[in-house]
């Protein structure tokens, strides 16, 4: 199932453009057994894995900016590391729960904000130089990438759509590499703390290669608009039910919490009293004891 899961990744990102964190890391979460941390490092891994292949073309063509790839790295790197460490502090702390919910809300919300860009008209950067403004906003995109591995596409596609003059080529060459770094020093992270699956991984990859090859095939004869509206839906619905998962998982801790401590105060309480809460489950009547 994961190298079809693999392929169908790719074949998705190769057809509509939609992030591989965005969609890697909720579909591993749902459909595997892979811990929160280990989903958002194996779906790193994967994502700089898919992009190796198809970056080094960008950079051969000549149609990436080195200057504004170095601006959104001096945020972006630091902002994926923050996000990495809080990653690896939820889990270190045993709260999958929250995790979850915090994946769930950013993948949803990114998902609906990628959704209404959709109809906005494009905005217009031919006169606007403001890269210099572009580490700061980088550091976001990075810190969500470091905790949810989503992002590092659309969002930086925005970014240098809105504060830099860049052609359209440019813009995609430009976030690849973006996206390429930031991936490797998450992953990276990841790997050294033990957060991956590297058998899934392996697998992630052997369907993700081909699947990267057939949609390049079928890239311009497919309508992309409508499989991107329908695929961001789909990413609201499985944000939706991590968050889900995640509440669900919080009440259970909470009613085995309560349950715990109702067991410690039986156990901790005075022999005459835990003797007479034992009588009265028994169904034996208490008797007074008078003494003479």
């Amino acid at each position: 199932m994961e190298i079809v899961l693999g392929f169908v990744i790719a074949l998705a990102i190769a057809l509509t453009g939609v992030g591989a964190g965005s969609l890697t890391t909720p579909l591993l979460l749902m459909l595997t057994s892979v811990s929160p941390a280990e989903g958002v490092g194996t779906a790193l891994a994967f994502g700089f894995l898919v992009k190796c292949i198809s970056t080094p073309v960008y950079l051969f063509r000549g149609q990436v900016n080195f200057r504004v790839l170095r601006y959104l790295l001096y945020g972006g790197i630091p902002g994926v590391v923050v996000g990495s460490l809080l990653l690896n502090h939820l889990q270190g702390a045993a709260r999958p729960n929250v995790i979850n919910i915090l994946l769930g809300v950013i993948i949803a919300a990114t998902a609906i904000f990628h959704l209404w860009r959709m109809f906005q008209p494009r905005p217009d950067s031919s006169n606007r130089d403001r890269a210099h403004y572009l580490p700061y906003l980088a550091f976001l995109i990075g810190l969500e990438v470091g905790f949810s591995s989503a992002g590092a596409g659309a969002l930086g596609s925005l970014l240098l759509l809105g504060m830099t003059t860049l052609s359209a080529v440019e813009v995609v060459g430009t976030d690849l590499c973006f996206g390429l770094v930031i991936a490797l020093v998450g992953s990276g992270f990841e790997f050294a703390v033990g957060n991956y699956d590297a058998h899934l991984l392996i697998l992630l990859v052997t369907g993700g290669i081909a699947g990267s090859i057939v949609g390049t095939l079928l890239t311009g004869r497919i309508a992309q608009r409508p499989l991107r509206i329908g695929l961001l839906i789909l990413l609201v619905i499985l944000g939706g039910q991590l968050c889900y998962r995640g509440l669900d998982l919080k009440l259970l801790n909470s009613a085995s919490t309560g349950s715990k401590a109702l067991t410690l105060d039986a156990e901790t309480a005075p022999w005459p009293q835990r003797l007479g809460s034992i009588l009265a489950d028994n169904g034996t009547p208490h008797r007074r004891i008078s003494s003479r």
